[in-house]
């Protein structure tokens, strides 16, 4: 109790300290800057649902898929919030007694002075919209960029959202991505090595193999290129290494390989085709100084 008499004998001296119409304007001031605050705030949501409604896949472009609508949505909503920041930020200011005009005034004199600083800021801006409309990736694609791989789930102004099949979230600003490896545009190639004993007829082998790819290919929608065996990639020390190659969708070609493999070792199997086992071969002679009825040594 003490403590809160204590309190309210500070805050009463407080008040009585400024004139009541001083009190009077910063009141008014106060709720004028509150009421900005929850102008914008509703303003942004406003903007966000437009953004959401006029961007929809039946108002776009044909050419534009969803992930490109996506892709300008995020960016166009990223556009909104640093404006509805700028602008709320001024009006704040000139509710203080700031003169904004002054400032907007300044605002070459300002920017040439924090130009050297603000260079990164405008590089990665300026990346941001090449990288929109050069279509060099959108949201949903998975790509390499700035030695980060993973797939996109924002792209804003000045950053880029990447997260890797193992759930880490990458931020890399646009204006560090020099390059950019798109795997999701286009055929994706499907590369797999079968390996099989050297006793193996290689011509019966590819027979196995090439059916079972087209069975594998048959009424399936993500293959592109049906997959066939290219030849001989290897002669190893286990076995004769064949190349099995083709195209499909992209994002679909884990799954599809990994189906593949194993069609073609079950129908190897049926055929009795063997797969090379490890072998090791020991030489064994003899010391001429050693005795003949001695052991040998290995």
């Amino acid at each position: 109790m003490d403590n809160m008499y204590r309190f309210m004998d500070i805050w009463n001296g407080l008040l009585t300290s400024f004139p009541e119409k001083q009190l009077a304007v910063y009141g008014k001031t106060l709720v004028r800057i509150l009421f900005i605050v929850v102008a914008l705030m509703i303003a942004g949501r406003i903007g966000r649902h437009l953004i959401d409604g006029l961007l929809r896949p039946d108002r776009v472009p044909g050419s534009w898929d969803e992930r490109r609508v996506r892709t300008v949505q995020g960016l166009l909503k990223s556009l909104l919030r640093y404006s509805l920041y700028f602008f709320g930020t001024m009006m704040v200011l000139g509710e203080l007694g700031v003169k904004t005009e002054s400032i907007l005034a300044g605002a070459g004199i300002i920017g040439l002075a924090v130009g050297f600083g603000a260079q990164n800021l405008v590089r990665d801006v300026i990346t941001g919209f090449f990288i929109l409309f050069e279509d060099q990736y959108a949201v949903g694609d998975y790509v390499t960029v700035a030695n980060v791989t993973g797939t996109v789930e924002e792209i804003g102004l000045r950053v880029t959202k990447l997260r890797e099949g193992s759930g880490q979230l990458h931020i890399v600003p646009n204006g560090e991505i020099k390059q950019v490896t798109n795997f999701s545009r286009g055929g994706i190639a499907v590369d797999i090595d079968v390996v099989v004993a050297y006793e193996e007829d290689l011509t019966r082998v590819i027979e196995v193999i090439n059916r079972v790819c087209r069975q594998a290919s048959v009424g399936n929608p993500v293959v592109l290129e049906e997959p066939r065996v290219l030849g001989v990639k290897r002669l190893g020390k286990l076995g004769v290494t064949l190349q099995v190659f083709g195209k499909v969708k992209p994002m679909e070609q884990w799954s599809f390989a990994r189906e593949l493999r194993m069609r073609i070792k079950d129908a190897l199997d049926e055929a009795g085709i063997k797969r090379p086992d490890p072998r090791r071969m020991i030489l064994c002679s003899k010391d001429k100084g050693a005795e003949s009825d001695g052991p040998d040594a290995v």
